[in-house]
């Protein structure tokens, strides 16, 4: 039996869409917003120009489609959820710094390209402060479960614990360690968790 002709229609806009959208990836991180033209990430694509802007509405709807991408990520929710099962604070640090490692891996790219792009772009702006909100509610979430198991030194209240893990597991940790200090990835992690370990308790 034929597959519908609507059915492949809509598995070709699909594949259409995630190749602009891999393409436009791949440009903003190698040239940056700016210098990305949308006929390169058409011809990149193998689309026409025109294809572009029908499809993701344009370079602000290809970096707020990436964005949304990254903030609003698969494994955010499954470690917030997995981290509801643990009592241990060392192992509840531990899972945030390895989801925050597996993040800065996976999208660490497209974290870049809008923190760089951000002081320069209204829009681009406004998509990462709502992407740093998500991120920030992530980390309070975080420190809400640390409280409830008493895995935080005696005074310290939600407030102060998030503003810690931000510290540590925001965007400028991996960053910095990285990028600044040519840290690995798993060099970096071990120490986000020791010194946020002796922050926090």
């Amino acid at each position: 039996m034929t597959e519908p002709p609507r059915n492949r229609r809509a598995e070709y806009a699909a594949a259409t869409r995630a190749a602009i959208i891999d393409a436009a990836r791949s440009l903003f991180a190698r040239n940056g917003y700016f210098a990305t033209k949308i006929e390169d990430i058409a011809a990149e694509a193998r689309v026409a120009p025109a294809t572009v802007y029908a499809v993701t509405g344009g370079k602000q709807g290809l970096i707020r489609t990436l964005v949304d991408r990254w903030s609003q990520a698969p494994i955010v929710a499954q470690t917030l959820s997995r981290q509801e099962t643990l009592t241990d604070p060392d192992e509840i640090l531990r899972n945030t710094a390895a989801t925050v490692r597996a993040m800065r891996e996976t999208y660490g790219d497209i974290m870049r390209l809008t923190l760089t792009t951000a002081p320069h772009h209204p829009e681009v702006a406004a998509d990462l402060r709502v992407a740093t909100k998500r991120y920030r509610d992530a980390v309070e979430a975080v420190a809400v479960r640390l409280r409830d198991v008493g895995g935080l030194r005696d005074g310290m209240d939600v407030a102060e614990a998030t503003d810690i893990l931000w510290f540590y597991f925001g965007y400028s940790g991996y960053f910095t360690l990285l990028d600044d200090n040519g840290w690995t990835y798993q060099r970096s992690e071990e120490w986000l968790i020791t010194q946020a370990s002796a922050a926090l308790r």
